[in-house]
């Protein structure tokens, strides 16, 4: 299984939704920062089980063990290695999913895949309980960002047909990333927080699910980092974002809105804003061009599918007699994880960002 990435900041992700534990190595942080452990759980807690009727009630308190790499609180210079221990698992909810794959989930191309062999248990290792190590990272990676002056945050922008606002591409505050990247259901309108769950709680009571999209903002971030052609900017971002279980498209600045748009309506007109400071009246870009960051807030939204594991009967089939069957999916299932994924978009934004730094020589 391909779970390493990156070839400055290197990453690698062990573990299964039930297997004794989950975890991250993480290759390539400077040494001499420090590590402030409370930050790190305010992130983990964020992307935490079991906090409001719109996720899983599986409780897992997501407490990573460092293993090594951090020493009295400071990187070491050495890989960053850490496990979170699995304490709420009830596998024998899965045993019958071994012959009937769930609609829409992995199950069947990761039978084909590994000759039947994989963990079926929670999904195994596609399960998102695997962001939990992702959003450890994350979080390191974040602080480091931080005393760059780099701001990292996201709210939900959509849940089903309730949409809010979007962030101001051209003035987004950091201070507001901050107070957002501190929060479970992070939303710019919280009215809109209560219409969103009152949308999951409808599919929750049908025994469905229901999706939605998260938008993410990077400010503080300097103009010239990335590379053109494959290894862009938007390239790395979207390499991690795509790793998230559910995602299923990525878009940056108006993204496929410039489909519709003339030149003269998509540029982004240039003017010094100071001496030396060259900005843009607009934000189409989402602060990239050429997969090279401008210096405008970075801006990507990423649409999240519903959760796959529901208690509504689906067509499926058995592998083993070859007949078709019916399926209802028991145990405790997210009815919505949009809300969750924020914090895991979050992560994989910072991870990326400080990839591109180390490629361009600036950590």
């Amino acid at each position: 299984m391909s779970s390493t990435w990156g070839e400055r900041i290197k990453l690698s992700v062990f573990g299964g939704s039930h297997t004794e534990g989950i975890g991250v190595t993480i290759d390539g942080l400077p040494a001499g920062e420090g590590v402030n452990w409370e930050e790190v759980l305010v992130q983990m807690a964020r992307r935490a089980p079991g906090q409001d009727p719109t996720a899983t009630q599986r409780l897992e308190k997501d407490t990573p063990q460092v293993l090594c790499g951090l020493l009295e609180g400071v990187l070491t210079g050495a890989p960053l290695s850490a496990v979170i221990y699995n304490t709420s698992q009830r596998s024998g909810d899965y045993e019958s999913l071994r012959v009937r794959p769930r609609p829409g989930h992995a199950d069947y191309p990761a039978f084909l895949r590994y000759k039947g062999k994989n963990d079926i248990r929670g999904g195994g290792h596609f399960s998102g309980r695997l962001t939990a190590p992702l959003v450890f990272a994350g979080a390191v990676c974040r602080q480091l960002l931080e005393r760059k002056g780099i701001q990292i945050g996201s709210h939900v922008l959509s849940i089903g047909t309730v949409e809010e606002p979007g962030f101001d591409p051209v003035s987004v505050s950091p201070s507001c990333l901050k107070e957002l990247s501190r929060q479970y259901f992070p939303v710019l309108c919280p009215e809109k927080r209560e219409e969103m769950k009152a949308e999951v709680e409808e599919a929750r009571l049908s025994l469905d699910s229901v999706g939605g999209s998260v938008e993410c903002a990077v400010t503080g971030l300097p103009a010239g980092v990335g590379n053109p052609m494959f290894d862009g900017a938007e390239n790395l971002i979207a390499s991690l974002v795509f790793g998230i279980p559910a995602i299923k498209g990525i878009e940056f600045g108006a993204g496929f809105r410039v489909s519709r748009l003339k030149g003269s309506e998509n540029n982004d007109s240039y003017y010094w804003s100071e001496p030396g400071k060259v900005m843009a009246r607009t934000n189409h870009a989402g602060g990239i061009l050429g997969g090279i960051t401008t210096g405008m807030p970075l801006i990507f939204r990423v649409a999240v599918k519903p959760t796959p594991s529901i208690g509504k009967e689906q067509d499926t089939v058995n592998l083993e007699t070859g007949k078709n069957e019916k399926l209802a999916v028991k145990g405790r299932h997210d009815p919505c994880i949009v809300p969750r994924a924020a914090p895991v978009v979050e992560a994989a934004a910072a991870i990326a960002v400080m990839e591109l730094l180390a490629q361009t020589g600036m950590l």
